[in-house]
């Protein structure tokens, strides 16, 4: 994973500037001020380097449709110098099920072509092209979104009178399945500065920060997995606040995200194309 190197005052920069969100609420909790949940006035709290609030993600750009030679395929981009990821989505003919990291995140039965003999197995490959922070939140944004572009051919089983079976693919290029992404999760990183936490954490900040928490929510706010990285440590307050953050700031993403891509899709064949290299 890629690193910058900071000198010991644009760390204090850094952390400091993040931390004052904490002053400020604490100053209204000491005057009988509602602090959470309550709008954020920019200028007076959450002073990260760019000007975003704690759980703010960076301008993002999503393209689907971007590899003609995959059944379904993603570019996002986390702002101008931000992460860059592509992701494909394959799929191929097989006697075996695939292995799917959420059980539950897509149907297995929609895979299903013949029980017990055939089906299809979904191969997802992720490619990085820049690095800018947050690399786990950009990948999974990424597969949800090569997986809401995935178009499966339609198939049937044919059997003969010796009841040998023969797979038939549809002629019709349109005439295929979509998966359902509605219980696909995505990654939501929090990262632990000082006392504070913040999401899509930049290079610089990531260097502040010893300790991260990658929570995978989905869009009903459950909580998939987690997972703890980092060499430094986290007390059970600020994973259970850590928590709550991914829930809320999950929920949005989700419904960001599959706006998007519908507005995309509404578009039709003929909306222009930036692609991986754009």
């Amino acid at each position: 994973m890629a690193s910058v190197a900071l000198s010991e005052a644009e760390k204090v920069y850094i952390v400091h500037g993040v931390q004052v969100a904490v002053a400020a609420a604490a100053a209204g909790r000491r005057r009988g001020e509602a602090t959470w949940p309550r709008p954020t006035p920019r200028g007076s709290e959450d002073l990260r380097v760019d000007g975003r609030a704690c759980e703010d993600y960076r301008c993002m750009e999503v393209e689907t449709d971007v590899v003609s030679n995959t059944s379904g395929s993603a570019r996002v981009k986390l702002n101008l110098k931000g992460e860059e990821a592509m992701t494909l989505a394959r799929r191929s003919q097989t006697l075996s099920i695939g292995y799917l990291t959420t059980r539950g995140s897509v149907d297995l039965r929609s895979l299903c072509i013949s029980p017990q003999e055939h089906c299809w197995v979904l191969y997802v490959d992720v490619l990085l092209l820049e690095c800018g922070g947050n690399l786990f939140d950009a990948i999974s944004i990424a597969v949800k979104a090569a997986l809401f572009n995935t178009r499966i051919p339609r198939v049937r089983v044919l059997e003969d009178e010796e009841g040998a079976k023969d797979i038939e693919l549809s002629d019709d290029p349109y005439d295929c399945i979509r998966l359902s992404v509605e219980n696909v999760p995505c990654i939501v990183t929090l990262c632990k500065i000082g006392c504070r936490h913040v999401v899509d954490a930049t290079l610089q900040e990531e260097a502040c920060s010893l300790a991260s928490l990658l929570v995978s929510v989905t869009s009903k706010g459950v909580v998939t997995c987690m997972r703890k990285v980092g060499k430094g440590s986290l007390d059970p307050e600020s994973i259970f606040e850590m928590m709550e953050s991914s829930k809320r700031v999950g929920k949005v993403l989700h419904m960001s995200l599959q706006s998007l891509l519908h507005s995309e899709e509404s578009l039709g064949p003929k909306r222009p194309k930036v692609g991986f290299l754009g």
